[in-house]
Parts: structure tokens; sequence; C-alpha cells
């Protein structure tokens, strides 16, 4: 039998409240940890394959096992932290993926680096909608963006400093470390929450199980069918099956979220033009960064010869030039309208993309340090501003599962675009490869480059060929971003227009 308490939302914490800063530190330390893994790993991704043995296929699924898992539970996770608490949540997230990195250094396989994988996925998917939530239960008005971009901003220090991390760490330690170096950080970050963050939850509500299975095992699929279209192809041996069980399972979530009495998932905040714009925008873009960094790495360490030191130095025009549009976008949105910054941002993104898209074999590092620094610049006035404007449309008694609806729609298209654009990458590698190589050189750049034994024709075909399917990959980025841009200009409103979605509203439209 429920209690009066648990009937009504826990209080929000004083806008006054010196401690909102204290806050504001712990949730970028649980956000921090996130970037960190997910950086360092893209750089230690050669080495890491090579040592354990790690096929192409093993490789993108290291990749994808984390974002499968991180994208299909998000918004289970965003329920329960409304309902239990998000600061619970989000420990328990932290304590998960602090365990599953460490085991991370046992392992001598690709499975288990899979597994482990997989666990960090859904300590990670715990973390990031509570972050979110608190951020905007805690903070108003003027001070949430403020907050959000010192939030936003402390990712893009990461975002700098992980790729030199990890390359240090991969010169001087090895591809173990760049899980260890989680360790730490999880352990600062769950104390410093256990002692300055207050809890926060919001009313309660009746757990939605159908729609938690529902949402997961839609996602799953989908990922699963995509990653395995260069081997089995759209329809053929089991994808026919794994592509209908994503639309029926999918399907069957959007129609049961909108026939229950309490959904888990609030649907009808698509109702609201902000929401729906910023978060359809930021997963076509999400679509088309999917790819980026492993894509880059790949050509940075195989193609131009770079350490994985240097590899990590290459992000730093990207990670530098995100922190300043950041900076700039947080005072220009309050003139401006979040609706330009968007669409001003992804604009300067497709250029970027359409500059790395004619990166040759031979060109050097010019061209991809230029683009870099304007896809920077352009995501860090575009992705902030998309961000405020949908979250400024949840109300703050659904802050758990609404900003858990809004990242799992952005991994959605993380997921897609790291699965489509790793699927059109290996084929057109493997169709642009020479008839006669070997069948290991036309998996991927890594198996030509080990199978080549001093073949000087054979390296320069790998090269070229992974530079020509790294074209194809960046062209699809470009179109993305630009489609994201005309969307975001169709349907957001004008800054006159946008208004916060109280609860009321919501209910009524629901």
């Amino acid at each position: 039998m429920k209690t009066r308490s648990q009937d009504r939302p826990a209080p929000r914490p004083d806008a006054r409240d010196p401690r909102r800063w204290w806050i504001l530190i712990v949730l970028c330390l649980s956000s921090l940890v996130l970037v960190v893994d997910t950086m360092a790993l893209t750089v230690a991704v050669p080495q890491m394959t090579a040592e354990i043995g790690a096929s192409a296929q093993d490789t993108q699924w290291i990749l994808d096992s984390y974002v499968l898992v991180f994208a299909g539970l998000l918004l289970t996770s965003g329920s329960l932290g409304d309902r239990f608490g998000r600061r619970r949540v989000m420990v328990v997230g932290l304590l998960l993926f602090g365990a599953a990195s460490l085991a991370a250094t046992y392992c001598t396989g690709p499975g288990e680096v899979i597994a482990v994988r997989v666990l960090m996925g859904v300590g990670g998917a715990l973390i990031m909608p509570s972050t979110l939530s608190i951020l905007i239960t805690v903070f108003e008005g003027d001070e949430r963006g403020r907050a959000m971009a010192a939030w936003s901003s402390v990712s893009m220090l990461g975002l700098v400093g992980s790729p030199v991390l990890g390359g240090v760490l991969i010169a001087h330690f090895s591809w173990q470390s760049i899980f260890f170096i989680n360790v730490p950080v999880v352990v600062l970050a769950v104390v410093a929450a256990l002692l300055l963050m207050p809890e926060s939850k919001g009313p309660w509500r009746r757990p939605d199980p159908l729609g938690a299975v529902l949402s997961a095992a839609g996602m799953t699929a989908l990922v699963w069918w995509i990653i395995e279209l260069p081997e089995h192809g759209a329809l053929g041996g089991r994808s026919a099956i794994t592509l209908a069980v994503a639309v029926l399972a999918l399907g069957g979530f959007v129609v049961w979220e909108n026939v229950t009495p309490e959904p888990m998932a609030p649907l009808v905040l698509f109702k609201h033009r902000d929401f729906s714009g910023g978060s359809l925008s930021l997963t076509l873009v999400q679509i088309g960064n999917g790819g980026l960094l492993l894509v880059l790495t790949q050509y940075l360490q195989f193609v131009l010869g770079y350490s994985p030191v240097k590899a990590g130095l290459a992000f730093v025009p990207l990670a530098v030039t995100a922190l300043l549009g950041n900076l700039a976008g947080a005072g220009l949105a309050a003139k401006l309208g979040n609706r330009v910054l968007v669409l001003g941002g992804m604009l300067v993104m497709a250029a970027a993309f359409a500059l790395l898209s004619a990166v040759g074999a031979d060109g050097g590092f010019t061209l991809p340090a230029v683009a870099l620094g304007l896809l920077g610049l352009g995501a860090g006035l575009a992705m902030p501003a998309a961000v405020g404007a949908l979250m400024s449309t949840i109300p703050a008694e659904q802050a758990g599962v609404g900003s858990a609806l809004n990242d799992t729609i952005q991994q959605a298209g993380t997921a897609l675009g790291i699965a489509i654009l790793g699927s059109l990458l290996s084929s057109r590698f493997a169709g642009e490869m020479p008839a006669d190589s070997p069948a290991q050189a036309k998996r991927s750049i890594a198996g030509a480059l080990a199978t080549a034994h001093g073949d000087a024709g054979l390296v320069r075909a790998a090269r070229e060929a992974f530079t020509a399917s790294m074209s194809s990959t960046f062209t699809i980025g470009a179109i993305g971003v630009l489609a994201a841009a005309l969307l975001a200009t169709v349907v957001m409103r004008a800054p006159e227009a946008a208004a916060p979605a109280p609860a009321e509203t919501l209910e009524a439209a629901a």
C-alpha cells in the first residue's frame, strides 16, 4: 500500500542551495568516466585487437555491444531513477561500471572483452539518465544553461585528454590500462555523490515491465540486424528474422506506451516541437558521428602510421574547438535562440564531413586537422542547443524518464551509426581490394597489413582501399547532418514561441 509520501514527488533542491555547484561536480565526474572510456578505448583498438586476436567482426562487437546494451536499457533505467531515487540508481551504475572495468583488465580473448563491455553498458545506462535528470531538477532558469554548458564542457575536456591519456597508457603499459583508469574516477564520483548529493525522485508510478522488455528487445534486434548486414545481407539467412523481431518489438512498444495508463516512456513529449525536433536532429547527427572516431583512428594509425599517442593528440583540434563553440553557444542561445544555433552548427559540421570525404592516402594531416576543427566548432554550437531545447520541455517530475528518452534516441543513433558506417566501411574496403588479395587482407586494413609480410604493393592497395571506403562513410555522414539541419529548421519553434511544457499540458495531451 502506497504511503502519502510516495504519491507526490520529492521536493526539488532549493535553487539557492550552495551545494548545487558541488552537485554539478559530481554529475560531471559521473559523465566524465563514460567519455574517458569511449575515447581512450578508440585509441586502443588497434593494439587490443592484435593482442587478443580479434577479427574485424569482433572489433565491431566490442564497440557495438556497449552501445547496444546502453541504448536498450536507457528508458528502463530512467524510469527506475524516477521511482527509486536518481542518486541511488546513478551510484549503482557507477559501481557496476567500475567493477566491469576492473574485470576487463583480466580479459585475454575477444569474447571476454565483449562480455565485460555488455556489463559496462548496463552500468552506463544507469549513469547517464540520472546525471541529466538531476541537473535539470537542481538548476533552473539561466543557471540551468550555465550548468549544462559546464557539464558539456567537462565532456569536451575528457574528449581532449582521454585520447592522449589512452595513447600514453598504450605506449607505456598495455591496453588493459585503458579500462583500469576508469576505476579511480568511479571511486571519486561515488564518494562525492554519497557525501554531497541529495536524493530526488519523481511521483510513484507502477512499473511497466512489458514496455521495458519491448524497448530493449526492439533496439537489440535492430542494431544486431544492421551489424550482420555485410555477412548475411538485408534479408538473407537469419537477418529476416532479426528484422522482423525489431519491427514487431518496436512497433509493439509504441502501441503499448500509448494505451497503457502509466507508460514507462512519456511519448507525449514528441507532441512538443522542440523536443521532437531536437531529438530527431540529434539522432541524425549521431548516425553521422557514430563511426567517425573509429574510422579516423584506423586512418591515422594504419594509413598515416601514427603512434597511439600521436593519434590521440590528433583529436585535439576537435575537442578544443568544440569547447570554444560550447562556451560561445551558452551566451548566444539567449540572443539567437536554439533553432539558429542548431542550424548554423550543423551546417558547419556538414562542411567538415565534406572535407573529410576528400582526404587521400598521401594527403597528410593538414586537411583532417582543419575538418576536425570545423567539426568540433559546429558540434559545440549545435549539440548543447539541441539538448537544451528538448530538455526545457520536460517537467521535473518526469526528468529521469524524459532525459532517458532523449538519451535513448541519441544512443540509438550512435548504435545505428557505428553499425551502418562500420558495415559500409567493411563492405567497401573488401570491394576496393585487388581480387587476388588474401581473404584475411580483404576483411580489414589491420588484416591486410598483418598479412603483407613486406609486400609493398599489398600495403599500398590496403591504404588506398581504406581511404576510399572512409570517403564513402564521411559522405553518408555529411548527408545525415544536412538532413538534421533541415529537420531542425522546419520542426523546432522560434525563440518567442518556445516554452516549457508543464506537466498539466502533457497530461492533457496524453
